[in-house]
């Protein structure tokens, strides 16, 4: 595919300034030319017509010795070679004096005052003819003619056109030089906020200094501000992430390391045995982490929002909370589930949503419970998943909530929760690995993708309770098939302790 031409904006500026100015000039020339062209002609008649009447008043005064007294006077006054005059004076019968091929007739005839003006052909050249007639008591009137060739006037208008020209040529180049330095200066600030964008680094990443941005250009200079702030936040972030992650995946790997050259070189079976078991969980160890981190990834804004279609979070949470019943009993503790909008779950509630970001949410959660539920409760661990519906300002929200009758959380603790890698404790009270801390963390970064949110308060019988609003579809809105919608209409009690 051939590739387009840059297009330059100090060239399309030059071409658009520059060549509407010049077309100006020439437009000017050709209208001065024209006016110049008309009052030479207007002038030229007029002093045609003037030669021509003062030489009838000498006829005039002549009267009969026109011939002898006229003659030598027309020929005083028409003898200039610069001017190239022509005269002729008869009464139509007797060439009186001048030249008898100048024509009588001619086109183009014009009136001014006592004389007619009209152009003829005289010896191949096109002239410009004054005609006066003087009316003579007996006999024919005595006609007067002076002609000028027409190219004449033509050097006249071409002077003129010239004098006019001169001063209008000097300030087209003035404009373009004023246009050059105009566009030049104006298109400075562009090249020092490209030169201030090329000392950027990815360590760097300051903002552009807007001090000297023209008014017009800062939305530009605003909107890359923005866009650095925003890359800087990302790559400050990757980079905790990153050595976060490296530091989180040393120890799991170290015990990896440690438990396999204890089973390699344990003499006794039970010895080995016990390394082995030690070398898988702490196998199992680096695999959730490992996990953890993919599904963290995973919930980056990008593209995983052209993945969203329509998800039935009340089917979500239900089908979800039957995955961890087999663990929960595992560990004696009773999973249960409830709607409280609709106990009969009869009414599906649709939100736009990643279906495996989603079930991740509340898989995290329901993780977190149990490893902070004690199992050794005189009334037995409890967790509930509870599904409901809000109404946040104008926006119908699904709510989910996970809560326990565990521990809790202390109250200092509870601003840091959504952090990554932040762990209240080491180990979890029925003796499970909390893990990494970042479970929570998962939760909070799929709700921002997601437009929703998660908060913590404490539940009434003590425990912690997990709270996880996502924005419902408008109610107006016919919900398109989906891959939750799969399950019956009414929930029936399953194997597990589950509230129905």
């Amino acid at each position: 595919m051939p590739q387009l031409a840059a297009n330059s904006l100090r060239r399309t500026l030059l071409r658009r300034l520059a060549a509407p100015l010049s077309l100006l000039a020439l437009m000017s020339g050709l209208i001065a030319y024209w006016l110049a062209w008309q009052y030479t002609q207007h002038v030229v008649d007029r002093s045609l017509a003037d030669m021509a009447t003062a030489i009838s008043k000498q006829v005039q005064i002549a009267g009969p010795n026109a011939k002898a007294a006229v003659t030598p006077l027309a020929q005083a006054m028409f003898s200039d070679p610069v001017e190239q005059l022509v005269f002729r004076i008869s009464n139509g019968e007797t060439e009186i004096a001048g030249d008898r091929n100048l024509p009588l007739q001619g086109t183009s005839v014009r009136r001014m005052h006592y004389a007619y003006v009209f152009e003829a052909q005289h010896e191949g050249v096109t002239v410009r003819v004054a005609q006066v007639r003087v009316d003579q008591p007996v006999g024919n009137p005595i006609v007067i003619e002076v002609g000028q060739p027409v190219h004449h006037r033509f050097q006249i208008a071409a002077e003129f056109l010239v004098a006019i020209m001169m001063p209008l040529l000097l300030l087209l180049l003035a404009g373009w030089v004023i246009v050059w330095r105009v566009v030049n200066q104006q298109l400075n600030p562009l090249t020092d906020l490209a030169d201030s964008l090329n000392r950027q680094t990815h360590t760097s990443l300051e903002p552009v200094d807007e001090t000297y941005v023209p008014v017009e250009i800062r939305p530009l200079t605003g909107a890359l501000n923005a866009l650095l702030d925003r890359l800087k936040t990302a790559l400050d972030g990757q980079r905790k992430f990153i050595a976060d992650a490296a530091h989180q995946l040393r120890t799991p790997l170290t015990a990896v390391k440690l438990h396999a050259e204890q089973a390699a070189v344990a003499r006794d079976p039970q010895q080995a045995l016990v390394a082995v078991r030690e070398l898988r969980a702490a196998a199992d160890r680096a695999v959730r982490l490992s996990n953890q981190l993919l599904s963290l990834a995973r919930a980056e804004p990008g593209e995983q929002a052209a993945r969203f279609v329509n998800v039935d979070m009340a089917a979500l949470a239900f089908d979800t909370g039957a995955e961890w019943v087999p663990r929960a009993l595992t560990f004696h503790i009773d999973l249960g589930f409830q709607r409280l909008d609709d106990p009969t779950n009869d009414h599906p509630l649709m939100a736009r949503g990643n279906p495996v970001l989603l079930h991740e949410v509340i898989a995290n959660l329901l993780d977190n419970a149990l490893k902070y539920v004690p199992p050794s409760r005189v009334d037995g661990g409890r967790i509930t998943v509870t599904v409901s519906q809000a109404l946040i300002g104008e926006q119908r929200m699904a709510e989910i909530a996970v809560e326990d009758n565990g521990a809790g959380v202390p109250h200092k603790q509870q601003s840091d929760l959504f952090k990554r890698f932040f762990r209240g404790d080491g180990q979890s009270d029925s003796g499970v690995d909390s893990g990494a801390g970042l479970g929570l963390a998962i939760v909070h970064d799929i709700m921002v993708l997601h437009h929703g949110s998660v908060h913590y308060e404490d539940a009434p019988e003590g425990g912690a309770r997990f709270i996880v609003r996502v924005p419902l579809m408008p109610a107006s809105v016919k919900p398109a098939p989906s891959v939750e919608e799969r399950r019956p209409a009414k929930k029936t009690a399953l194997s597990a302790p589950m509230d129905v």
